[in-house]
């Protein structure tokens, strides 16, 4: 099968199929989102959706965060993992947004990564999730799912590449509901520890999949 024929297979199942996806994450406003997507950075959505409610019930807003100390909010996340740090980072970032953003969430790639804690990744969650722009957040779901299923090329072996190869041929209307699709097809069937194949129904465009079977 051809490369743009799988994508198109895949993409056609996951358009039926999941129409109308998005984070699971809980959040009430793209502060609290942005939180939320550091928080998760190696943990679980479902640990993260744990720990935020009361979290956001003591610091809702930047301008509650930024008047915070890291031990502060390390009493609320320290069940997350690296709490340490990532209670460092939530501080720092809530005063950066203040300061410099008057405490609203930025909108651009350059800006959001210029605060503390926030990557490409957590960056590229914001522009889709929070603002509806065309970007795609790889984590490890989709970096391994993306590469079991032949959507990347081999030599992919980085998160830029994997987002390059796989912007080149999902449009840009299409990467956030994309981003979802692969996502969430990693974290309930493409497992990292074993892949559930007899569930998978996409194996007719898997690269892996053809290849235990040849």
């Amino acid at each position: 099968m051809k490369r743009e024929e799988r994508y198109e297979t895949i993409l056609r199942h996951f358009r039926k199929e999941m129409p109308n996806v998005t984070t699971e994450l809980d959040f009430g406003s793209e502060f609290q989102l942005l939180v939320a997507v550091m928080l998760s950075a190696q943990c679980t959505d479902k640990r993260v959706n744990m720990v935020t409610p009361e979290l956001f019930r003591h610091y809702p807003t930047a301008e509650a965060m930024a008047e915070a100390e890291a031990e502060d909010i390390f009493e609320l996340v320290k069940s997350v993992s690296y709490p340490n740090s990532k209670s460092k980072h939530l501080a720092e970032m809530a005063r950066q947004l203040v300061s410099q953003f008057g405490g609203e969430v930025p909108q651009t790639l350059e800006e959001l990564t210029s605060l503390p804690g926030v990557g490409r990744k957590t960056a590229n969650v914001m522009l889709s999730v929070a603002f509806g722009q065309g970007a795609m957040p790889v984590d490890t779901h989709v970096f391994r799912v993306s590469h079991r299923i032949g959507l990347v090329n081999k030599d992919d072996n980085t998160p830029l590449k994997v987002e390059q190869r796989l912007s080149k041929y999902i449009s840009h209307e299409e990467l956030g509901l994309a981003h979802h699709w692969i996502l969430l097809h990693g974290r309930y069937i493409c497992t990292a520890r074993k892949p559930h194949c007899e569930q998978c129904p996409i194996t007719e465009a898997c690269r892996s999949f053809k290849e235990l079977r040849s």
